[in-house]
């Protein structure tokens, strides 16, 4: 068992390697490269991003609602080669109908991959008693995107924009041998242990889901602003200092660690309240360059961003799962979709209001309302958590 949870978790970090950092996030540091050579608008950007989202949106919905549930493997094999094809063809035309057909079909696999994995490691995880550990399978996201911002410049000095995509489709191809070696099919009886409750008597009912899930999609729509645009804001600013894909890299460092230390402070301080501190230290992040954009204030930025967004993905997605822990990839699916309708939405509006204002000022300031008001929709969850724990201390006593 001991092993076994050790292999899903390798394998659930090179999952989120391919699918979250490399197929989702590259494509922020492969951006200005693409937009200096075709001279495409921010808003044109902003549209390429949606696409991606709006995939997402859809297999997000497909994952949570098909009855995969002892078919999660080959669905996500099969998830994985199609992620990979769609990041390779990417460098393969100029054609921009053609990447945002390729954008799409690469968010919906990125959904899909997303919460079968999550599903799939969570529940090994549960089965052998080390939920704790979520937070090293989510670290996956940053250690992607680090790795992206490290070899994409040197990549593309060579190879071009084009060659960039290819490469890192070629990257994924090397990781997928290994999933495939790791996340094998568990027995049956194995996987039955994961129904179990997992609640705690901090853990708010199922009715509260909906304001989770409301909590979840505006963080979505909000944090995607800075996700998408923070390194073209970089390479667009006289007063930043240094080479914009740094900042990305910095966004990866700090995602990288992240998923552990909110895990661990959701543990002790309880889920509620650590992802509501999470999203208001995040709205404070998003902002920052809305008032300099320099240097100081970028990887100020941009560090907060890394070391929050996945952070609220890990807490938000175990706090789901310890709410209705039977069928976990139903839930996630659907909190999942939340998350993607927001970001759906979010990277079109920014690119469309920096577009006509010339400036990503006032798409700032909105994304960091967003995230503010996503947090204030817990306030009931937080109650609750606090109430309970405080009951809990006195009965302790």
């Amino acid at each position: 068992m001991h092993k076994q949870t050790n292999q899903y978790l390798i394998g659930g970090v090179f999952t989120l390697v391919i699918a979250m950092g490399i197929a989702r996030f590259s494509y922020t540091v492969i951006l200005p490269y693409m937009q200096e050579t075709f001279e495409f608008s921010r808003a044109t950007a902003g549209y390429l991003a949606t696409s991606n989202y709006l995939g997402y949106l859809v297999g997000a919905l497909v994952a949570g609602r098909l009855p995969i549930e002892n078919k999660r493997i080959p669905f996500l094999q099969t998830a994985l080669v199609i992620s990979m094809l769609t990041t390779a063809f990417m460098g393969f035309t100029n054609a921009i109908i053609l990447w945002h057909i390729l954008r799409f079909i690469s968010g919906v696999m990125s959904a899909f991959i997303f919460v079968v994995i999550a599903s799939l490691v969570l529940d090994q995880l549960a089965s052998s008693g080390k939920t704790h550990l979520s937070g090293l399978f989510y670290s996956g996201v940053g250690a992607g995107i680090a790795l992206s911002a490290i070899i994409v410049s040197p990549i593309h000095a060579v190879f071009n924009w084009n060659g960039t995509w290819i490469a890192l489709a070629l990257f994924c191809a090397i990781l997928f041998v290994f999933i495939v070696i790791f996340i094998k099919s568990t027995p049956q009886s194995k996987q039955q242990m994961t129904s179990q409750s997992i609640t705690s008597k901090k853990t708010p009912p199922k009715t509260w889901m909906k304001w989770l899930i409301m909590a979840y999609s505006l963080e979505g729509m909000g944090y995607i602003v800075t996700g998408t645009f923070i390194v073209s804001i970089a390479q667009e600013s006289t007063s930043f200092h240094g080479n914009a894909t740094f900042v990305w890299f910095v966004v990866g460092i700090a995602a990288f660690p992240s998923c552990i230390v909110w895990s661990k402070l959701a543990q002790h301080y309880g889920y509620v309240k650590t992802l509501f501190i999470s999203m208001l230290l995040q709205a404070i992040g998003i902002a920052l360059p809305a008032f300099a954009t320099n240097t100081i204030t970028l990887y100020a930025s941009a560090f907060i961003f890394g070391a929050t967004f996945m952070g609220i993905t890990t807490v938000g997605t175990t706090l789901a799962r310890h709410i209705v822990p039977v069928n976990s990839h139903q839930i996630l699916g659907y909190l999942t979709a939340g998350y993607a309708l927001g970001q759906m939405i979010g990277p079109s509006i920014a690119g469309t209001l920096a577009n006509g204002t010339n400036s990503y000022q006032y798409a700032l300031i909105g994304a960091a309302a967003v995230v503010m008001i996503g947090a204030l929709c817990l306030i009931g969850g937080l109650k609750y958590e606090m109430t309970n724990d405080s009951l809990s201390s006195q009965s302790s006593k």
